[in-house]
């Protein structure tokens, strides 16, 4: 008998559901550990109870509760009442390290976490549930209106991304290419990581103006500004740079069905023969079941958006065969992440 069958006389158990249905409480408690900044104050060295709690301006009744819990969840580790970070916490959740994602998480916390209070209505109405709902500016508009904000967001981007951009700089066979075009490229670690990891490669970033200095300095600091440029420019309005292989990143998922295609077939007009397209998201599985994280994104994209949703790798593979691309394959990267390659 398999794990996975139930003896004759067990009884079902509610584990799993109150497991999920109650989650919000292990994720409010993650997401209130990074807005007051308790892994990047543990980088710093392991403290005591009483040491962190001070440090951190908490209330004493329920401060032992909280950080016992983040040791529950395997957020913190505490040795003979002495509170540390796990390996994970403490190379992506250290404001100080470039490795940190917690930017993302802080945007969920301060924007996602009540807009998915509005899930069901969401469902019901289809409509996004976001500050648009109100009449007011959309997130893009108002993130780009904020040189600060929009900073800490292509920081973070470049973070949580930062496990796909090296699996596609080792998986893909890039010797016998020379230009490497990432579009909307953010701070450009993608290109940024392709071509330290390539010599022979030149890179460009494609992005709104207002990303051009964000990247013109990440690229600098990498000390890739003689191979790696920034070519600003909107991929609704403006043909895309002509490049050997062209990437796109966690961006066709924002759009819907006709934009994706149409972003699609300017991939391929942009591409010579031979050339590549390299799309990478977290893949819904093919049958639908398996990468929970590529399905709840899409209905994220439904909070967020008026038409995005995320998409198989096969749903991909067939647009880009509409488009005209004559091989396609899909290779998974890093956790939930997978690319579709398009050969033109």
């Amino acid at each position: 008998m398999s794990a996975n069958e139930k003896t004759p006389n067990a009884h079902p158990s509610p584990e799993h559901i109150l497991q999920v249905g109650l989650g919000f409480w292990a994720s409010k408690a993650l997401l209130s550990a990074i807005e007051m900044e308790v892994f990047t104050e543990l980088a710093k060295r392991p403290e005591d109870l009483e040491t962190l709690r001070s440090r951190l301006g908490l209330h004493p009744r329920a401060a032992r509760d909280f950080f016992d819990a983040l040791v529950a969840l395997g957020f913190l580790q505490r040795t003979e009442g002495t509170y540390r970070n796990t390996p994970e916490t403490n190379f992506f959740l250290d404001k100080h390290k470039p490795s940190y994602i917690g930017g993302v998480l802080e945007m969920a916390n301060h924007r996602l976490y009540p807009f998915w209070g509005h899930l069901t209505e969401a469902l019901r109405t289809g409509h996004p549930q976001n500050e648009a709902k109100g009449g007011g500016a959309s997130p893009f508009e108002a993130l780009y209106a904020d040189p600060a904000r929009l900073k800490e967001f292509l920081k973070a981007m470049s973070g949580i991304s930062r496990g796909a951009s090296l699996a596609i700089a080792a998986k893909f066979p890039w010797k016998n290419h020379k230009i490497v075009a990432d579009i909307g490229t953010a701070q450009g670690d993608n290109a940024v990581q392709i071509a330290k990891a390539h010599p022979h490669l030149a890179g460009i970033g494609f992005d709104l103006p207002e990303v051009g200095p964000i990247f013109d300095e990440y690229v600098e600091e990498n000390g890739l500004s003689s191979r790696v440029k920034f070519a600003p420019g909107s991929f609704f309005t403006d043909p895309l740079p002509k490049a050997d292989v062209i990437t796109m990143g966690h961006i066709l998922h924002d759009w819907d069905l006709k934009d994706k295609k149409m972003l699609i077939a300017k991939a391929y007009d942009a591409l010579p023969k031979g050339g590549a397209f390299i799309v990478y998201e977290a893949l819904i599985d093919d049958d639908r079941s398996k990468n929970a994280f590529g399905l709840l994104m899409s209905l994220n994209m439904l909070i967020e958006t008026p038409g995005g949703f995320d998409y198989s790798g096969a749903d991909c593979q067939s647009w880009m065969k509409e488009a005209g691309f004559r091989e396609t394959r899909v290779e998974h990267l890093a956790g939930p992440d997978s690319m579709v390659i398009g050969i033109k």
